[in-house]
């Protein structure tokens, strides 16, 4: 359907479609890709992502990705050092004064996630109240990635975010969906200005 329309571009696709037109870019039929023709435009492409705005965005993705990893991994000390460092250096304008502010921020960190799941429920209705955060895994990931389950928390402390996910069973509402499950308790001193991470398996209850 395109029709080397420069003014009514709406996708990557449309790019992607529009460079190969162009010649900056070739493309391959079986493979049904896209690709650099030839090393003087290689180089004229890595000088045009090279600016400063690119490489911002760029490194911000790095941080969202080993956030996702660090919170994979079960690494609290990781998981609450990296929040803090997206929230300081990217998101600094968001004034936390309250959880909502914080679900704010933690939506913005983890925008990695996004390619192994759904986009985050919030406020998910679960067995007793409302649970802040709920990652589903795309049904391709389902074997390799856990479920998050977040619960936010502002001048309290992780503990009580991660008990508070025990005590409303949380996880009930989503284990018919997914394999295993992380619960993750996130809390923010505004004093100290620190964020507190604690993270645990679910264990399913059988029947």
């Amino acid at each position: 359907a395109f029709k080397n329309d420069t003014v009514n571009i709406q996708s990557k696709d449309d790019v992607l479609t529009y460079l190969i037109h162009l010649g900056y870019l070739g493309y391959n039929q079986n493979r049904r890709t896209a690709f650099v023709p030839n090393e003087e435009i290689r180089q004229e492409l890595t000088t045009a992502v090279e600016s400063i705005k690119w490489n911002e965005m760029i490194t911000f993705q790095q941080e969202s990705e080993r956030l996702l990893e660090a919170t994979l991994n079960m690494d609290e000390e990781t998981v609450a050092e990296k929040i803090e460092k997206i929230h300081t250096e990217y998101v600094s304008n968001i004034q936390y004064n309250n959880e909502n502010s914080l679900s704010s921020v933690l939506a913005i960190a983890y925008l990695s996630s996004m390619e192994y799941y759904f986009k985050p429920v919030r406020e998910l209705p679960t067995g007793r109240g409302f649970a802040d955060f709920v990652f589903i895994p795309k049904p391709e990931y389902v074997s390799s990635y856990p479920a998050l389950v977040v619960e936010l928390k502002w001048n309290k402390n992780a503990e009580t975010a991660l008990q508070q996910i025990k005590e409303k069973k949380y996880p009930e509402s989503i284990k018919q969906y997914t394999g295993d499950i992380l619960l993750v308790g996130i809390n923010y001193d505004k004093k100290t200005k620190k964020h507190q991470c604690l993270v645990e398996s679910y264990e399913k209850q059988e029947g």
